[in-house]
């Protein structure tokens, strides 16, 4: 089991507070958000990881040298699935957990998912009506689609949400393909039916799209600590909090 994390954007909505390093080197509670990821990756046992880097690269290695790196050189130009593409030599050849390199999560995520012997898996947020509460007046503002069907396979996402019914969960940014998930979606891309080229499509696109060719996806249920940094608003409530040594949040 490998992992991968995709860290090749600048994250403009961050402001100033990427002028200089790339997303992913934002420090919260004394750490930068790569640290959480790394922490929670390794403590559920996976040591084999990659970063996919594209904005002030050379930021990235030299914090973390002793990680193997894929770099997106037109990352300016493309949206996450053409970065995940850079790492197509680790994908079709061994079982690859994903995450996004803006979100702290716990190693419960990883075991989750690694455990799973799905080719397509995903892990959700159970409680991400709090946090949502917490960042915005109405959740429904910034929070799309999550539909599941009574097996625990995701049959809807991405779609502009009209009401709470239609959110089971929050799509975490967490992902595991093994080669054949992988060469699933290697033939869509491929194909010439995407919606949008491959260096427009995001990843809860790639997904709705999968769905829509009869790919099953399984979705994972999780409940411990999730967050997503978007901005500094988020980053200054983040602050506010404590977290306790087990990753739970004192507010």
């Amino acid at each position: 089991m490998k992992a991968i994390i995709l860290a090749a954007g600048r994250g403009s909505r961050m402001k100033d507070k990427t002028e200089a390093l790339p997303k992913c080197l934002t420090r919260l509670w004394g750490k930068t958000l790569l640290d959480w990821q790394l922490n929670a990756i390794k403590n559920a046992g996976i040591n084999d990881i990659a970063v996919v880097t594209g904005y002030r690269a050379n930021e990235i290695a030299a914090r973390y040298p002793n990680l193997n790196h894929f770099h997106s050189d037109v990352w300016d130009k493309t949206q996450m699935v053409a970065t995940l593409m850079r790492a197509e030599p680790w994908l079709t050849t061994d079982d690859c957990i994903v995450s996004y390199a803006d979100i702290v999560y716990t190693s419960k995520a990883i075991e989750l998912l690694r455990a799973s012997t799905a080719d397509i898996a995903i892990t959700y947020h159970t409680k991400f009506l709090e946090l949502w509460s917490d960042r915005f007046d109405n959740p429904l503002d910034d929070i799309e689609t999550f539909k599941l069907d009574g097996n625990s396979n995701l049959i809807e996402i991405g779609r502009r949400a009209r009401s709470l019914d239609e959110i089971e969960g929050q799509y975490m940014g967490l992902l595991k393909f093994t080669p054949e998930g992988w060469s699933a979606i290697a033939r869509v891309l491929a194909s010439n039916d995407l919606p949008k080229g491959i260096e427009r499509i995001d990843m809860t696109g790639l997904l709705s799209f999968m769905l829509s060719r009869g790919e099953t996806i399984k979705a994972i249920a999780y409940d411990e600590i999730f967050l997503e940094v978007d901005n500094p608003e988020d980053l200054a409530l983040y602050e506010s909090w404590t977290p306790d040594q087990y990753g739970a949040l004192v507010r």
